[in-house]
């Protein structure tokens, strides 16, 4: 019997195709550590997001592991290496979340610019201030796009009716995304002298943990609104203090921080967590950007169509 462990959330789309091409489905989304290592001798496939750790001495339990979906984007939790050593088809479906990560981005900035979260909390307090909240339009400005793949592509196609300028920059020269009539692919020189909003998409790796640190913090030829609705390792959270401390930062938009969630931050991690939720001008939201109704189908289905290949 092919046996299939689903460590994550999936629409019925994928569950269904699954059962229909003959696997038997173990629902393991919230098992603990030792209840996921226990079931993984006898698993064909895994439907991962970041439930589970698929290093190489995880791989090395799963003898008859095929394959690996992950659900949404993100490939650092599988070593790839190894499993490309031991012939198991991986696969993931970032086109099925971008729309979503792009909306929420494009929401929290707007959020940010105009006061939205802060205005509201003020009127549940019994405060009617205008003056105090008059924000900032997003017309006119340069928005630097850094990581030009399918959220990055998708967040610039959102920005299309708000008359901004788009500098994109990515280490591939020709990263495979629709570039739009009002976007540019840029050297990363160029974005950080003109850009007024800096917004991360990249996939973590050794070249983009802590790519945000002091060193890039003292390249940006201006104060800047920065933007990390990738991964929160990219930005390094010291960095990100001292910037919005001394100006460099005009505001922040996180989604994501380096540890996650609240309960695994070590001591100087959520520190500093607690320190940047002081700022007023910074926005936080618990790694939700991908997170739609609509994004767990999409997902589900574009997991389901790579996996023909292979189930």
């Amino acid at each position: 019997m092919k046996t299939v462990l689903l460590a994550a959330p999936v629409h019925p789309v994928l569950s269904e195709g699954l059962t229909a091409a003959g696997y038997q489905l173990i629902t393991g989304e919230k098992f603990s550590s030792s209840e996921m290592q226990a079931v993984l001798p006898a698993v064909t496939g895994i439907i991962t997001s970041t439930r589970i750790l698929l290093d190489r001495t995880a791989l090395d339990k799963a003898p008859n592991l095929c394959w690996v979906g992950r659900m949404g984007s993100g490939m650092e939790i599988i070593d790839l290496e190894a499993a490309r050593e031991k012939g198991i088809f991986v696969c993931s479906s970032p086109e099925g979340n971008c729309n979503a990560v792009a909306e929420h981005a494009l929401g929290m900035l707007l959020a940010l610019l105009r006061h939205i979260p802060r205005a509201f909390e003020e009127i549940k307090n019994g405060q009617w201030l205008r003056e105090e909240n008059r924000g900032h339009e997003l017309e006119g400005r340069t928005v630097g796009i850094i990581g030009y793949g399918h959220t990055g592509a998708a967040f610039a196609k959102k920005l299309a009716g708000f008359e901004v300028k788009v500098l994109a920059y990515d280490i591939l020269e020709n990263p495979g995304q629709p570039v739009y009539p009002y976007v540019q692919l840029a050297p990363l020189e160029q974005v950080l002298e003109q850009a007024d909003v800096l917004s991360f998409h990249v996939p973590l790796n050794r070249e983009t943990r802590h790519y945000f640190n002091e060193a890039f913090l003292a390249g940006l030829k201006k104060p800047v609104y920065l933007m990390n609705t990738s991964r929160g390792e990219v930005v390094e959270s010291g960095a990100l203090i001292k910037g919005l401390t001394n100006g460099s930062l005009l505001g922040a938009c996180l989604d994501v921080w380096e540890e996650e969630p609240l309960g695994k931050m070590s001591g100087s991690v959520r520190e500093n967590f607690d320190r940047v939720l002081q700022f007023p001008n910074v926005l936080v939201t618990p790694h939700i950007a991908g997170y739609s109704a609509e994004a767990l189908y999409k997902m589900s289905k574009v997991l389901l169509e790579k996996l023909k290949q292979t189930v």
